[in-house]
């Protein structure tokens, strides 16, 4: 028998993977197609559609025809002309249909594949046709690997106007749709950007204004919090006893992938068989495998995403950048272009009505890739900070040191004509700093719920030991005493001893020196900095 595991490349099947049940989330959606609607599913790459679909497909076989097909790889020249799009559409479903196991007769099968639909108009008549006696539910995943969206917005167009004509009882068609992809079909612009086309003609437009405004709203959330990742763990250890306990441990993982479906099975299935995690199944294990994931595994497809996209879309790489970096406070408006775009790809999500970081993960990795890409000022370069005392010969690391060091590079090679970038750039500076010296033995992350422009907190695994450090700028005594309070009830909040708070001074003092010691603050050692 087939040994189970954490699968994370095409299909799952809970009979050889390790999987969250979703059936809650199945039967939502089943409720939408048992009322006839037209829908969209759109979520980011790797967010777990396809298995989703096939899923939802299998129970719906059990009350419809279900036609579950994919745009992906069925090649260019069948979005040619209408009459390669009408042959090749029916074509799949005629594939598909063979493939389902079902109880009516192969002549209604092979009556899809008409090679006499050569047009829209007649692709209309041919779908009255099949649907006049039952009742038909078609699945199109990846639906935007189309490589003519001309033709597809024209498809959509012609299930609009069928759906409208259903409606007034006037005519047969499909008696659910759903399509699914990242692209949103409202956002099908965005695609040709991204492919180079800067601006679509008038014409195209006019067809991308409503093809698809038949379709009801799909809110349901597809990702997993803590006890469904739990409800998968159980299976794990119910299979291999390692004495784990599963809500902690499902706990950790969601707090580091936001319920990501992939990171969530990335996570686990790298602490099923990374040799060098041993399987701990623990907070610190799950910390460890994000530290493999983030810094040492080759680029993933989601991640290069990621990468692509802050890429191609500037607006959106200023957008993160402000959020994740200058710690700006950005309202979760959906109606703002770049909101819509980083919530497509999943960059953010909103959080009491802000736009926030989706994950922890990546907040590493974006913020890492940030530092890749800084070219800033020819000063950051001097940044990198070297390891000599910083690590001592037991492998610890020495926040102390490593702060008191970056204090004094920074006054070697910044000065007050530096105050403006310091003040928009800080807080990278410091990360370019930082990054070189926990490479290798740490990591970090990135506070993102408790961001301002005033403030930025991260923390630093390294080895065994967690720090936690504050960035602000100086904004009087008065403020610096209050950055001493939050950060007191931030260790409490994480039962942690001892913190770090680093300020940027701009006062106009020569007389002034800077500080480096250590305060004690209701009851926690704060490790004082002021530049």
């Amino acid at each position: 028998m087939r040994k189970r595991q954490f699968k994370i490349t095409g299909l799952c099947n809970p009979a050889y993977d390790y999987m969250v049940n979703i059936d809650d989330k199945v039967d939502a959606v089943t409720e939408m197609v048992d009322s006839g609607q037209y829908f969209t599913i759109n979520r980011p790459r790797q967010y777990g559609k396809t298995t989703f679909l096939n899923i939802l497909s299998i129970k719906l076989s059990d009350s419809y025809i279900c036609v579950n097909i994919s745009f992906e790889g069925i090649g260019d020249d069948s979005f040619s002309s209408e009459e390669s799009f009408c042959l090749a559409f029916l074509d799949l479903i005629y594939t598909a249909l063979n493939k389902t196991s079902t109880d009516y007769d192969d002549s209604y099968t092979d009556a899809w594949n008409d090679t006499n639909v050569i047009n829209f108009l007649l692709l209309g008549k041919h779908i009255t046709r099949m649907c006049s006696e039952k009742k038909v539910v078609l699945i199109i995943d990846e639906i935007d690997k189309t490589s003519n969206n001309r033709i597809f917005i024209h498809f959509l167009g012609l299930l609009r106007n069928k759906y409208l004509l259903r409606e007034k009882r006037l005519e047969n068609t499909f008696h659910s749709v759903i399509l699914a992809g990242v692209y949103d079909i409202r956002n099908i612009k965005l695609k040709l950007i991204s492919e180079g086309v800067s601006q679509p003609s008038a014409q195209y437009n006019r067809l991308l204004n409503s093809p698809w405004n038949i379709a009801v709203p799909f809110t349901l959330d597809m990702s997993f919090n803590a006890n469904d990742i739990a409800g998968m763990l159980d299976e794990y250890e119910f299979d291999h006893a390692t004495g784990m306990d599963v809500m902690e441990v499902a706990e950790c993982i969601y707090e580091y992938t936001g319920g990501y479906p992939f990171l969530v099975s990335q996570l686990c299935r790298m602490l099923d068989t990374e040799a060098t995690l041993q399987k701990d199944w623990s907070p610190n294990g799950v910390r460890q495998a994000v530290k493999l994931l983030v810094t040492q595994n080759p680029l993933n497809t989601l991640f290069d995403d990621i990468s692509k996209n802050l890429e191609t879309y500037l607006d959106l790489y200023k957008f993160i950048y402000a959020i994740l970096i200058s710690g700006q406070h950005k309202s979760f408006t959906v109606s703002n272009p770049v909101i819509q775009i980083a919530d497509m790809f999943g960059i953010i999500k909103n959080r009491d009505g802000a736009a926030v970081i989706s994950n922890r993960i990546f907040e590493i990795f974006i913020t890492d890739y940030f530092i890749s890409k800084d070219s800033l000022s020819e000063k950051s370069s001097r940044l990198a900070g070297y390891k000599n005392d910083i690590i001592d010969a037991a492998g610890r690391f020495n926040m102390e040191i490593c702060l008191t060091k970056f204090a004094m590079l920074f006054r070697e090679l910044f000065t007050e004509k530096d105050k403006p970038f310091i003040e928009e750039h800080g807080r990278m500076l410091f990360l370019t700093y930082l990054l070189p010296l926990i490479n290798g033995g740490g990591f970090y992350h990135i506070e993102s719920q408790l961001t301002d422009q005033r403030r930025m907190d991260l923390v630093v695994d390294y080895g065994a030991d967690q720090f936690i450090i504050e960035l602000k700028l100086w904004y009087g005594d008065s403020a610096h005493e209050k950055a001493y309070a939050q950060l007191a009830d931030y260790l409490k909040s994480k039962s942690a001893a001892d913190g770090y708070l680093i300020t940027f001074d701009f006062r106009k003092d020569k007389n002034r020196m800077p500080k480096s010691e250590w305060i004690e603050w209701d009851g926690a050692r704060i490790f004082d900095v002021v530049i």
